[in-house]
């Protein structure tokens, strides 16, 4: 017995656990995405079916969520400690309070029984309807008839009462936290400038017949979609369970409008898929230095760097395969293009050998601060171009709050001791060759949709990611990078290439789909080498859904979170001041 209490104490812990080591099991280095659809429902049975004292039923909720959050982002995101272990531990206790929220919206929502107001029945009435409850019992039809007594019965059975036996409930339940959970990703992409990784629905970018609708929704239409169908198998599930208790069975159509939502976006996406568009050819080349991040801005290494380069771009600027672009990675050469004497000279001097316009990524500066930045030198260095980087990734490119809350720089330490500026300009790259614009995306601006579409409305019509993954070292975060990158290629219906400086080096179709990826002879990407294809250009590129509205369907699901909660405020405050 007392085993068995202990169990009945633990299960909803474990269960929250188990939605975190699920939710992560669908991402790099386990990718097992299909774990997605039922990786919420033992947060959400430990939330609705677990028990516990009322009073104190919302702190546990919260406590749950914060569980759950913490198992998914210190597995998820336990490539960080190749960086910073106090920063891993950090990331994962501050993003997991998102988790939390979610989950208390769950407890707020939880299901309680139908309140049944029955007529007495009394007199002849009162005789007949026990008879038929006694012949009822007898052939199974009722597990258990109310007890009654005196002259007045009722048919109230808890079974009957559930609210999981109504379609209209389920599908109410499903729609609110799923654009709650839509919500709370938007909101953790945002605030700190945000950093929106490994959300449900990129999860699924292998699944190219899925992603298609990210041309409209952005990636939050299929975390929507996810966790849709999360509540609704667990609701599923219960009202199978309640449905054996007071047979017969029936068909509910939550499920299957669910189902034939998922079938419709896979028909669309098919289609999508079977799209062509005129196109025009760009040949590039992307190099792949693969240098350890310790030899990465020193002096010493500095001619070892220059021979490094040369040598692996060479055979793809002479001769009659000529690229049109030459890109290399973020934080190039050792020192400052513009500010440092050796990587100037080394730059200058090999785009006037190549006659291929070159881009690759840098440190710029002015009078009062440095910027990450990328550069695009054509014509021997006559004409350059510069674009400063708009998003900065917090705790690794600056501390938010460092002034303020002295804390966190000590944490962060020696990993980040001076911050980067901000850019303020989406810089569009004008090719040599004329069929090109180019988005110049450095580091993680990859990842996020609403920085990339601004590039595009301002005419880019080729997306090039320059990033440094080397950071990570051989951990599952270049793939997670990789992951999240390949929805600006369908929000935005434009073709991607990245090099790195160690990672993943590919070319990306409009579609999601990598088409070419640099690798060694074993199959990893960890590798040095140059990786040559040929982009499609469109030849008259049109703004998608997404590209001319952004995140309307997180603004949308944010808004309607905000009035749920505002709903759910006003409820218990008039249900106070009837006591």
């Amino acid at each position: 017995m007392a085993r068995a209490s202990k169990v009945l104490r633990l299960w909803p812990w474990l269960a929250a656990i188990a939605t975190g080591l699920l939710a992560a099991g669908c991402f790099a280095p386990f990718n097992y995405e299909w774990l997605c659809w039922i990786a919420l429902t033992p947060l959400l049975a430990a939330i609705w079916f677990s028990g516990g004292e009322p009073k104190r039923r919302w702190a546990r909720d919260i406590l749950l969520g914060y569980v759950a959050g913490l198992a998914f982002f210190w597995v998820v995101f336990s490539w960080l400690h190749t960086v910073t272990v106090p920063g891993w531990i950090l990331v994962g206790a501050y993003m997991a309070l998102y988790f939390a929220a979610w989950s208390w919206l769950c407890g707020l929502l939880r299901p309680g029984l139908r309140k049944v107001r029955e007529k007495p029945i009394e007199g002849l009435d009162a005789v007949s309807r026990r008879l038929n409850e006694k012949y009822a019992a007898e052939h199974g039809l009722l597990p258990e008839i109310a007890a009654t007594t005196g002259s007045e019965i009722s048919l109230d059975s808890p079974a009957r009462r559930s609210p999981w036996l109504s379609s209209v409930n389920n599908l109410r339940l499903a729609f609110l936290l799923a654009a709650a959970w839509v919500a709370h990703e938007f909101l953790r992409s945002i605030v700190f400038s945000g950093w929106g990784w490994n959300t449900l629905g990129s999860a699924l970018h292998r699944q190219l017949v899925v992603i298609q609708i990210a041309e409209f929704t952005g990636v939050a239409g299929l975390s929507f979609m996810v966790v849709f169908t999360n509540v609704i198998l667990l609701a599923t599930v219960r009202r199978f369970i309640l449905e054996a208790q007071v047979k017969p069975m029936r068909p509910h159509f939550d499920l299957t409008l669910t189902m034939a939502g998922i079938v419709g976006l896979m028909g669309f996406g098919i289609h999508s898929l079977n799209v062509r568009r005129e196109t025009r050819p760009l040949n590039v080349a992307l190099v792949q230095p693969n240098i350890p991040r310790e030899e990465k801005f020193t002096v010493e290494y500095a001619t070892k760097t220059f021979d490094l380069f040369t040598r692996l771009s060479r055979p793809s600027v002479e001769g009659n395969a000529r690229a049109d672009l030459l890109v290399w990675p973020e934080s190039s050469m050792p020192g400052p293009v513009l500010g440092d004497e050796l990587s100037h000279k080394f730059v200058m001097d090999f785009s006037a050998s190549a006659k291929t316009d070159l881009l690759l990524g840098t440190i710029d500066q002015d009078e009062t601060h440095a910027y990450n930045a990328a550069m695009l030198v054509a014509d021997a260095g006559r004409h350059l171009q510069i674009y400063r980087k708009v998003h900065l990734v917090p705790f690794g490119e600056y501390v938010p709050g460092r002034h303020t809350i002295p804390l966190l720089a000590r944490v962060v330490g020696d990993q980040v001791p001076d911050d980067f500026a901000f850019g303020r300009e989406y810089t569009i790259f004008k090719l040599t060759n004329d069929k090109a614009r180019v988005a110049p995306l450095i580091c993680f601006e990859d990842t996020i949709g609403d920085l990339t579409r601004q590039f595009v409305l301002a005419g880019a019509n080729l997306l090039v990611n320059v990033t440094n993954d080397g950071w990570f070292l051989r951990s599952a975060g270049s793939r997670q990078h990789l992951a999240n990158a390949v929805f600006r290629c369908v929000e935005t219906r434009l073709p991607m290439v990245r090099a790195a400086n160690t990672g993943v080096t590919c070319f990306i179709n409009e579609f999601g789909n990598v088409t070419q990826m640099l690798v060694d002879e074993n199959g990893s990407t960890f590798t040095q080498g140059t990786l040559t294809g040929r982009v499609a250009i469109a030849a008259n590129p049109e703004p998608t859904f997404y590209v001319q509205h952004g995140e309307l369907l997180a603004h949308t699901c944010l808004a309607i979170t905000i009035l749920t909660f505002l709903v759910l405020a006003v409820r218990s405050f008039a249900r106070r001041r009837k006591l």
